[in-house]
């Protein structure tokens, strides 16, 4: 397999954490070659890997590095205007997979590869050229996970704006970009990673998607578990930027009470433009001795903050994949999120508790309502965050992951039938046909076809 992972690098975090993981776990089923960006080269070879053996890097640095320095004055400060600089990286990687032709096609021809994986970037907003390319030569392409496009909710202008977010009110003018409507039409499978990005999809090519999510867990990176039993006072955590959009202020809002009652505390883990407004209104409302402001943490330490802690809270309004919702869950903590975008579809009502989307009060009002709920009933965070431990150690492992995009593989090398791993809404079982456990397809396929 040829895996395509412009973003792929193991001492980072976010989307090139999600390449590397997954590019890892497959290169334990499958024999892989990995296609990167020269960004990556050190931490890959630390990890064992052999430049040209096991991978191959891209420079398209020429366009890339003008670019990023156009989208970092754009995007109005560190940490804002996301959609800006995912429209201004497309020029950087239009040529990014220009070169990977340049420099695979011949091979591709000549049916060295078996098949093509892009799996990052995550956004669906990307267009990938080499879709085309490879269905015309017989071989299969796979996109994905694709993940992005959580509409904002209304009620929330202020915030978006203050994230800078202008042009995502014109987001849709992706679908006019060279390549949107190739990309869909050629990629053989496309791996949809949220109910968000099926929407976005065209009904001409739900039939290849297949739900799998985004993120996953290393169990490497987490093998702790939660140190202690719920008891008061609750130890609630927040994992995240200090930005408008995660919301750290509606959940100190919703925590005030029971923190005055001396019945909960609260560590807010992360930095951002919000920090100094948060302080405010903790020094206002009086709860300044039970919130802890610990700063950045780094990720190889989350877990040791997670262990100490008996719940998380994710008020984000508008969040994709939710990895901080999975690592938290792994950890055997339930989590309190806003039933809107990826963290939903990653928490049941066994493994923690949905908020109703809503206006900022509606949000405040139902964060104190579980808040209190715990407080209430200690042990259910206990119970919760059992059920939460085990749906990760099932579903979301990285090791679990690869095994279902094995089946993928397989479903489009002509090997078996097109697998169905579920979605978390009824509405979406149309993707798929029989369900295939990914548990049993961990062995690499002992017969390969070419294209």
């Amino acid at each position: 397999m040829l895996l395509i992972a412009e973003a792929c690098n193991p001492q980072w975090v976010s989307v090139p954490l999600v390449g590397w993981s997954h590019v890892d776990a497959l290169r334990a089923v499958v024999d892989a070659h990995l296609v990167t960006h020269p960004r990556n080269r050190a931490a890959l070879t630390q990890q064992g890997l052999v430049e040209g053996k096991d991978f191959t890097v891209i420079d398209n640095e020429h366009i890339a590095r003008p670019m990023h320095k156009l989208a970092s004055v754009l995007r109005g400060g560190k940490g804002k205007g996301w959609t800006t600089v995912t429209a201004l990286g497309w020029p950087s990687y239009w040529e990014f997979e220009r070169l990977v032709w340049k420099r695979f096609g011949g091979e591709l021809k000549q049916g060295r590869y078996d098949l093509v994986h892009r799996i990052t970037p995550l956004t669906p907003t990307m267009p990938s050229r080499l879709a085309t390319r490879c269905k015309k030569i017989g071989v299969p392409f796979v996109l994905g996970p694709l993940n992005g496009g959580v509409p904002w909710p209304r009620g929330f202008d202020d915030r978006r704006r203050a994230e800078n977010e202008w042009l995502s009110y014109i987001r849709d003018f992706y679908k006019i970009l060279p390549g949107y409507r190739s990309t869909r039409r050629d990629a053989s499978a496309i791996l949809v990673a949220s109910r968000d990005t099926l929407d976005q999809m065209p009904g001409s090519c739900r039939d290849r998607c297949i739900y799998i999510p985004e993120n996953g867990i290393d169990p490497r990176r987490f093998g702790l578990t939660r140190s202690r039993s719920a008891r008061l006072p609750l130890r609630c955590v927040f994992l995240g930027r200090l930005v408008p959009y995660k919301g750290a202020d509606l959940l100190i809002k919703a925590a005030a009470d029971a923190m005055r009652r001396g019945e909960l505390t609260l560590k807010l883990v992360g930095d951002g433009p919000q920090q100094a407004e948060l302080q405010r209104l903790i020094a206002d409302l009086g709860v300044a001795e039970f919130v802890e402001l610990s700063g950045w943490v780094e990720h190889t330490q989350v877990q040791r903050v997670l262990a100490d802690s008996d719940f998380m809270a994710v008020p984000s309004i508008r969040e994709f994949g939710g990895g901080v919702v999975l690592e938290a869950m792994a950890m055997g903590l339930p989590a309190v999120v806003v039933d809107y975008g990826g963290p939903a579809e990653l928490v049941t009502d066994t493994t923690g508790v949905r908020v109703p989307i809503g206006q900022p009060e509606a949000i405040v009002a139902g964060f104190k309502q579980a808040i209190e709920r715990f407080v209430a009933e200690p042990a259910l965070i206990d119970r919760l965050g059992a059920a939460a431990k085990a749906r990760v150690d099932t579903l979301f492992t990285w090791s679990a992951k690869a095994g279902q995009t094995l089946a993928v593989y397989r479903w489009l090398l002509g090997q078996s039938d097109k697998p169905d791993f579920g979605m978390p809404f009824p509405e979406c079982a149309m993707l798929g046909r029989e369900a295939h456990q990914a548990g049993s397809m961990r062995e690499p396929a002992t017969e390969a076809m070419t294209g």
